[in-house]
């Protein structure tokens, strides 16, 4: 298949309306603007955010990212009837995102309440040339006879973070009677916002503006003939000014200057120029499958599209929110997610996209050098939710029970601490795939030596050893834990790699080496018993099991919780996801391969799957252990979790870290990919009902190109390739294809190539 998929609905369904605005939101990683229709419905949350762009409403307000001013939005008026497909009669229907361009395209034919007909489009996209451009297209034709027709749009800046108002209006002015201009700042003066607007109309008799309560609009007004068609292009230019790099600016000069440029060329050529840009990402980049379910193919496209659409790959000093930029979910935060289920993607694909996402840890050491030391520690304690600043952003306390009228403090900033080692993990996996001495010695060595120092104090003394006490991993359902399994190996791993790198950099001083070696010899490294069973904690064998049926098929809702109090959970074998098989996944050599299928076989049953990445894991776990048809439903209801059938599955945001889960387990899970000591290896499970998976890589600087079936491994290199193909070494020069019979063979060296033209 070389045609990209879309995401298309035929038919308009109100109960959606805030999934669908997420799912087919515009993004491309400087901002993103949720599908909301031009026409307003109650119901309808509008958004639209721009990476970096965070605010603290009050001193008992979190710290989020800003819901900015409308420009979507169209009071659509023919014949004196205000248009919504909540009236009249929709004759016919089509909604599709094309993941290709970018570009939300909606075509209808609209019976009015007085029986006339019209034919309405309305096309939109966020410029992946020029990111601060957006553009819109409405057009409207009667079909029936003449019609009037009247829009009021420009600029809403009532628009609120669930009600909380983030900006103050600075300044708003209509320039030559053809350009709105509205410019904005946050409350404390840190970020500024010009937002620049044209339309261009193809038959207009009347123009006005008006400025009233936060609102800029141009009112337009048109007598259109039956067939003749009424089209309305409204281009704007959206420019953050982010820390007071706008002081002293002249803002409003430069977003005019800007949308004239931008004007001139025009929706067409602006979205042909669009287009081009991002042929390159998915050249680079996309997942091929042969399979005969056509959604597989979508899923993958649908979690490409979303990668590209919430990266801000122009700014360092911003990363990727848990909900992308396609919603208010979450405030905006960052977590552990980007390292560890999305920055592979880049990883492997866009390095220097990785390398950026790295360096936003980086640049905010500061911020967790200083928690760590609030906290008691050494090194650096990253927050568990953050922002730009990189202070812990973590709200305190979680809703108020209405049954007691007491707010649940939230725990996970205060023990949640795997986050360290998870990001430590992807310092050393971004060296091992790309060998960059540079971002090593500027910025991995500070990383390295700042989280492995953190664990060096985070230690207990108990039972004659070093215990890591009081911490969440990442199931959090089960919270205040001793040596939990998953934290415990990948602080011995932080520390393990921070020790090998400072000394390969000769950049290892004598005190920080003999606590690093003290503390490797000495930490508690929790052990498979005679089952292979790894307990994930101290306590948890000795927890009653439940049936969770029930609950396991409602994953995601946190449907246990109507049954039981969070305490009552915390005291049984109920798993949100499972640390040990997390583990697993990040860590492939802590288990043999009969170990690693008795931990699946014992936690499974006991997870719920209420994480949105728990399925995923188990799925690339389930392929390691040779199980493709356990791998592939996991992969499925992986993917569902927005994609599916649950109207309100995503209403606040797409579950951004869910999107990287897709590709995991499609390239990690089924090709069976994955990196062990700096080396490449592969040891395919393809699904029975995929034919084939091809897929681009970036290995060590070189371009590399994989067509897998069932029978064959079809490698493409630049140069020579060191390759753990199924468990035994190759090399590979050029374009080569290996049998997977051949590798089955008891005989030693038995593996054997064939050159592909």
């Amino acid at each position: 298949m070389n045609t990209l998929t879309s995401l298309i609905r035929s038919r308009f369904d109100p109960h959606s309306l805030n999934k669908e605005a997420a799912l087919m939101a515009a993004g491309n990683g400087y901002a993103g603007i949720r599908a909301t229709h031009e026409e307003d419905y109650t119901l309808q949350t509008r958004g639209m955010f721009c990476a970096g762009f965070y605010h603290r409403a009050g001193a008992q307000e979190t710290t989020e990212l800003v819901n900015l001013p409308d420009v979507v939005g169209m009071q659509i008026v023919i014949n004196g009837e205000v248009f919504s497909l909540l009236s009249g009669t929709v004759l016919s229907l089509r909604r599709e995102l094309h993941f290709a361009s970018g570009e939300l395209k909606r075509e209808l034919i609209w019976l009015a309440p007085d029986g006339q007909r019209f034919a309405i489009e309305s096309r939109r996209f966020l410029s992946a040339r020029q990111l601060p451009c957006f553009a819109q297209r409405l057009s409207i034709t009667p079909l029936s006879g003449p019609a009037s027709v009247s829009i009021v749009t420009g600029i809403d800046a009532t628009q609120t973070n669930a009600g909380r108002q983030h900006l103050d209006e600075m300044q708003v002015r209509v320039f030559d009677r053809r350009w709105l201009q509205g410019i904005y700042a946050t409350q404390d003066g840190a970020h500024q916002l010009a937002i620049t607007s044209h339309c261009q109309v193809s038959r207009a008799e009347n123009v006005r503006f008006s400025a009233k309560n936060r609102r800029l609009m141009q009112h337009i007004s048109a007598s259109v003939e039956r067939d003749a068609t009424f089209t309305l292009e409204k281009i704007s230019w959206i420019a953050v000014w982010l820390d007071g790099t706008g002081q002293g600016s002249d803002i409003s000069k430069d977003g005019l200057e800007h949308l004239q440029g931008c004007v001139a060329q025009g929706y067409d050529a602006l979205l042909e120029a669009s287009v081009a840009a991002r042929e390159m990402y998915w050249r680079r980049s996309r997942v091929k499958v042969s399979s005969r379910n056509p959604e597989d193919q979508q899923a993958l496209d649908f979690a490409l599209y979303q990668l590209f659409a919430m990266t801000p790959c122009h700014d360092a000093r911003s990363s990727i929110a848990a909900k992308g930029l396609t919603g208010e979910g979450y405030k905006g935060h960052v977590f552990w997610d980007t390292e560890v289920f999305l920055l592979p993607f880049f990883l492997f694909t866009r390095p220097g996209v990785a390398r950026q996402l790295l360096r936003y840890r980086w640049y905010n050491l500061a911020g967790a050098q200083e928690k760590a030391a609030r906290s008691g520690y050494d090194g650096a304690l990253f927050p568990w939710e953050s922002a730009r600043s990189g202070h812990e952003e973590t709200p305190p306390f979680a809703a108020i029970n209405i049954r007691t009228g007491v707010r649940q403090r939230v725990a996970s900033a205060l023990a949640e601490h795997h986050l360290v080692a998870d990001i430590a993990w992807a310092v050393v996996q971004y060296y091992q795939v790309t060998h960059d001495g540079d971002f090593m010695t500027r910025e991995g060595l500070d990383l390295l030596r700042e989280t492995a120092l953190f664990w060096l104090s985070r230690t207990t003394e108990a039972n004659g050893r070093l215990e890591l006490h009081d911490v969440i991993g990442p199931d959090e359902y089960t919270e205040h834990v001793n040596n939990n399994a998953f934290t415990n190996h990948m602080a011995h791993y932080n520390v393990a790699q921070a020790l090998h790198y400072l000394r390969t950099w000769q950049a290892c001083d004598a005190q920080f080496e003999a606590r690093a070696e003290d503390f490797l010899t000495r930490l508690w490294l929790p052990q498979p018993d005679e089952q292979g069973v790894m307990a994930q904690d101290d306590s948890f064998m000795a927890k009653p099991a439940i049936d969770l049926t029930r609950y396991k098929a409602e994953a995601g809702t946190q449907a246990i919780l109507h049954d039981y109090s969070r305490a009552e959970v915390n005291e049984m074998q109920i798993l949100k996801q499972a640390d040990v098989v997390m583990l697993a996944y990040l860590q492939p050599g802590t288990f043999t391969a009969a170990q690693l299928a008795a931990n699946l076989a014992f936690y499974e049953p006991r997870t719920i799957h209420d994480s949105s990445l728990s399925k995923a894991i188990h799925g690339i776990v389930a392929a390691r252990c040779g199980d493709a048809e356990s791998s592939y439903r996991f992969w499925r209801e992986g993917a569902q979790i927005d994609l599916g059938p649950d109207p309100h599955s995503c209403d606040d945001g797409i579950h951004a870290a869910a999107t990287g889960a897709i590709w995991l387990g499609a390239v990690q899970g089924f090709a069976g990919l994955y990196v062990s000591d700096g080396e490449l290896r592969l040891t395919p499970c393809l699904p029975e009902h995929w034919q084939a998976i091809d897929f681009p890589l970036v290995w060590q600087g070189q371009s590399l190109h994989f067509h897998i079936t069932h029978d064959t491994v079809a490698v493409s290199a630049d140069s020579r390739l060191p390759l753990t193909l199924w468990g035994k070494p190759v090399m590979v020069t050029g374009q080569h294809i290996f049998y997977r019979r051949d590798f089955c063979s008891s005989e030693p060296g038995s593996a054997t190539t064939e050159g592909r033209a």
